[in-house]
C-alpha cells in the first residue's frame, strides 16, 4: 500500500473550516477523495455516483460538496461536453499553486 502525503494545513485549516464553519463534512470527504484519486495524475474524473459509491456519501451529498468545493475554489471541474463525466483538479490554494 503507498502512503498518501496530506498537508498539515488540510486537517488543521481545511477540515475545521469546511465540517465546523461551513457545516459540510461531505465537502471534506469529497476533498480528501479526489486529493486521493487525483495524486498519481494531478486530476480524477468521476461522477456524482462514483464519489458516491466510493466515499459512501449520497449522490446529492457528493453534488453539493462539489458545489461547495467549487465555491471555494478548492477544486476546478472541466467537461469536454454537457454529458461527459467531469475532470476534477484540487487547487491548494495555501501554497499559492493553481490547479492545472
Amino acid at each position: 500500500m503507498s502512503m498518501l502525503p496530506l498537508d498539515q494545513y488540510v486537517v488543521d485549516v481545511l477540515m475545521p473550516d469546511l465540517i465546523g464553519h461551513d457545516k459540510s463534512p461531505a465537502a471534506f470527504v469529497i476533498y480528501l477523495y479526489l486529493w486521493r484519486m487525483a495524486s498519481s495524475r494531478g486530476k480524477v474524473q468521476a461522477s456524482y455516483t462514483t464519489m458516491a459509491v466510493d466515499t459512501g456519501l449520497s449522490k446529492a451529498s457528493a453534488q453539493r460538496a462539489v458545489g461547495l468545493l467549487k465555491r471555494r475554489k478548492l477544486i476546478t471541474m472541466t467537461k469536454t461536453s454537457p454529458t461527459s463525466v467531469p475532470e476534477y483538479r484540487v487547487a491548494r490554494p495555501w501554497l499559492g499553486r493553481m490547479p492545472g
